[in-house]
């Protein structure tokens, strides 16, 4: 039995004697456990919140309680269960939202959520649709909140500032990597321009800012056992910007028919079926709130969020590979070329994409 774990756990405002604190999965960013009480008391998710990636935590867990307090005035108003259809904040014993610990680090806790079901890849269209849904029900229930989020990840999809980023590199070419690659620097700047185009809408309200959630994987999305969608979890990310990057993001990950780091090219594409199924539950939810231009650029948001992590990954392998794990001395390379490999696919099909899109918007 974890005793530090334990003795964590016993600073939130928890029902019921605390059983044991046991590792709930293998995540990439935070660490996760699950506090099993005694019977008939709640269970909990304990997280410690990673500072490296998140600043302020503090502000970081003021907008999700922000988001998740919204949400179940919304779902209580409807007459659902606000306890299961959103998340749910355990204070501190000193009423705030996380914990400090001795070694400063930030843990917070939440409510477990009973009788689920999660899945970690949308395999099949009727999943893509329900995950569409999914993120389109959760954007709409937070599209009239008004209360300002702190942006805890600057910079985030943010196309100018990696621009930024990007040309300070390639000036610099610390371990001289950049010669090697020049053909997919040139991948990068062809494009630099439809881009920037691109999010000077947003920059100027054209595209409006709202909350978004900024990572869609099908994973932080809970179903009941009936399939049907319950809540989205994960709330680390919420954010002010364009709701266009949850699409997109969800577009890019949903559809690639191969691995993010596939070494076989021929692996990897744009499935349709996938991108329809998506895009017919998200608008089933969202095209009630969406604006025009919102919609005019729905698809258009798989090709930018794409083209973004080409160049970060990229950037990245020039760089001598500081931001991103890597496995061998070309990983990000190779996920450069994969990535590329999917956004030219998105690029082929991007007719028929606008054209799904405005099928289900009629």
């Amino acid at each position: 039995m974890n005793t530090k774990l334990i003795a964590i756990a016993r600073n939130f405002q928890l029902e019921g004697e605390i059983k044991e604190v046991t590792n709930l999965g293998e995540g990439f960013i935070n660490d996760t456990y699950i506090i099993k009480t005694v019977a008939g008391r709640p269970n909990y998710i304990l997280q410690r919140k990673n500072k490296r990636i998140f600043s302020p935590i503090p502000a970081m867990m003021d907008n999700i309680q922000k988001v998740c307090l919204h949400i179940k005035k919304k779902v209580e108003k409807a007459g659902g269960d606000p306890m299961r259809e959103a998340m749910t904040i355990i204070p501190a014993l000193d009423e705030k939202l996380y914990f400090l610990d001795e070694e400063d680090e930030y843990w917070a806790v939440c409510l477990f959520i009973e009788d689920t079901i999660a899945y970690n890849a949308a395999e099949t269209p009727d999943l893509a649709t329900a995950g569409g849904k999914g993120i389109g029900k959760f954007q709409s229930l937070v599209a009239d909140l008004e209360e300002p989020l702190v942006n805890i990840l600057p910079g985030f999809h943010d196309i100018r500032y990696r621009f930024k980023q990007w040309d300070a590199v390639l000036a610099k070419d610390p371990v001289g990597r950049k010669a090697e690659v020049a053909e997919e620097i040139g991948w990068i700047e062809s494009r630099r321009d439809e881009m920037l185009d691109f999010y000077q809408l947003v920059e100027n309200g054209t595209i409006p800012t709202r909350i978004s959630h900024n990572d869609t994987k099908i994973n932080n999305i809970l179903f009941d056992k009936q399939g049907e969608v319950l809540c989205v979890i994960d709330l680390d990310t919420v954010l002010s910007s364009t709701v266009l990057n949850d699409f997109g993001d969800a577009i890019r990950f949903y559809t690639n028919t191969g691995l993010e780091d596939d070494l076989n090219l021929d692996n990897v594409s744009m499935d349709m079926k996938i991108f329809e199924a998506f895009t017919q539950g998200y608008l089933e939810e969202a095209k009630t709130f969406l604006t025009e231009k919102e919609l005019e650029y729905l698809a258009f948001s798989a090709k930018y969020i794409t083209y973004e992590q080409v160049l970060r990954f990229l950037m990245d392998y020039i760089d001598g590979d500081n931001y991103y794990k890597t496995k061998s001395p070309e990983h990000n390379l190779v996920r450069t070329r994969a990535q590329y490999k999917l956004l030219q696919s998105i690029e082929a099909q991007f007719e028929e994409m606008n054209r799904i899109v405005q099928n289900y918007c009629s």
